[in-house]
Parts: C-alpha cells; structure tokens; sequence
C-alpha cells in the first residue's frame, strides 16, 4: 500500500472465540493488532486496511465467525486514519518466522537469513497467508517433514491466498506447482510474490471455485494436495479431493481448530484416506492424510 489515508475496523470479541476471528479478519485486511483481555474476558481488535470496507461485507464475515464460534454477532466501527503508510507502519514490529525449514520474512527486515533455511519473502497484503497464523505455520512444518521421506512431483495448493505454501513447494521441489484460488485478488498477490520470491517460472496460479476448473482435472491426479482453508469448505470438499489425489498421494489440510478434528476427518476417511500426523499450534490444528 503506498502512504495515504488508510481504514480501520475496530471490535471487541470474547478471548475463547479469538482464534476463529483473527483467522477470519486476515483475510480482510493487511494487519491486525490486539489488546489483552479486559476485566471481562473481552479481547479489543483492530484491523488496517488500504482501502474503506464494505461494511456490508464486514458484517456477513463477522457473523460468519460469530456463528462457527459460537458467539453473539460483535459490534464494530470503521474509521478513516492520517495520511501515512500503516502496513509499512505495522510491519515494522512484524518479526521474522521460522517454520520447519523455512523463514518468513517481511520486506523491512533486511539481516540475512539463518544458514541452510529456505526464505520467503512476504508482505502483509490484502490475501491470507503471511506466515505468522498457526494454520500456515503448521502446514510449512508438515511440508518440511514430507520433504524428508520423498519428493513430490505434482503439487497442489488449494485455497492458496498469499501464495506462500505454493512458493515453499515450488521452492522445495522444482516442479511446477499450481496455485488455486476463487478470488482474483489473492491470485493476483500470489503472482506478485511468486515473482518477488524468483519461482513464478514454477507456480501457475489458477481461478477456481473448489476443484471446478477443468484445468484442474488435466492436471490431476496430483501426488500432493495442500489446502489451508476452514473446517466447513475442508469437509465438503474431501470427495473432489479424494478424486484428484493419486493414490499414495499426500493431503494436507489446514484451517481448522483443534476441536473440528473429527469433522474434517470423517469425510475424508469415508473417502479412503487415512490420518498420517497431526501438528497442533495453539488452538489450530494441521492434518497429514494419505491415500
């Protein structure tokens, strides 16, 4: 975001139900800050922004949320901020990751990185999937152990927001690997950090609604799926999954808390696929299928 005048969504949420907020908000805005608990239990949330939200928009989300967590719809404001750069602003106390093998960084951090890691250079923006959420963090571990029992030649990234789990394939195998996403603005931050990270060569980034672009069945069967999406579309989703995926093909899902285990599992079992490792961070949890 170049400096100017940004925009900020501000509401109070109960503790309990924050993981399943912050994971939802990300996928709104650039940077999201928050306070400690209050007396009450509730957690202050404020979200920067490039451009005004739709308010519209931000209440079906909200209460898309309230609904998974349980919880009343919270109330919320948008405001106008001063002209200044906030992502870069915020950026500036946004640390450097490591994740596996891998170390994600923003570009204002300019140290090297740490000896035999692999980088991934990556910005707040306006697509999921900075590094720094349990649910990408959990994947990048699960695709470092992978990557020490075989090599994957036929990757999928589903739900591929930022890009980085599309980049920390293409960059651990060199093969071409396909990013699909149904929103235009994600693939087109994939494709930016695709190029920034000097794998664009390798990561083809397709629009796709589920597994419904026929692009994708010429593609398949893939011997690797990964999708870091939420609990709900990961169940509805394991037939299309199971029918793309090779057998003795690996699947791995994220975006679901730990206590949505079981739901995301069930479907998928029904399907073939069996439950190879779990990874949980925090309330998250990461699920490592074979077929």
């Amino acid at each position: 975001m170049s400096a100017g005048a940004g925009w900020t969504i501000g509401l109070a949420v109960p503790a309990a139900a924050l993981p399943v907020f912050e994971m939802a908000l990300e996928t709104l805005g650039e940077a999201l800050a928050m306070e400690p608990p209050d007396g009450s239990g509730a957690v202050a949330l404020t979200l920067y922004l490039a451009q005004r939200p739709a308010e519209a928009e931000v209440g079906a989300l909200l209460a898309a949320a309230a609904a998974a967590a349980a919880v009343p719809v919270p109330d919320f404001t948008v405001a106008q901020l001063p002209d200044l750069d906030w992502v870069a602003e915020s950026q500036k106390s946004l640390p450097p990751i490591r994740a596996g093998r891998f170390y994600v960084y923003g570009s204002h951090v300019t140290g090297p990185a740490p000896a035999a890691s692999i980088p991934i250079l990556i910005d707040a923006n306006a697509a999921f999937g900075t590094g720094r959420h349990e649910t990408t963090r959990g994947c990048l571990i699960a695709l470092t152990r992978l990557a020490k029992r075989r090599r994957f030649r036929r990757p999928l990234d589903m739900g591929c927001g930022s890009g980085v789990l599309a980049i920390a394939m293409a960059k651990l195998w060199p093969v071409a690997v396909v990013a699909a996403d149904n929103d235009a603005t994600a693939l087109r931050v994939a494709r930016d950090n695709a190029r920034i990270n000097g794998v664009s060569f390798r990561v083809r980034c397709v629009a796709s609604d589920g597994y419904r672009n026929a692009a994708l069945a010429r593609r398949a069967p893939f011997d690797l799926i990964v999708a870091n999406i939420l609990a709900e579309p990961l169940a509805s989703m394991a037939v299309d999954l199971a029918h793309h995926l090779g057998h003795g093909g690996t699947a791995v899902l994220s975006g679901l808390l730990a206590d949505q285990q079981r739901a995301v599992l069930a479907p998928h079992r029904g399907r073939g696929l069996r439950l190879e490792a779990r990874i949980v961070l925090g309330d998250w949890a990461t699920l490592v299928l074979g077929h």
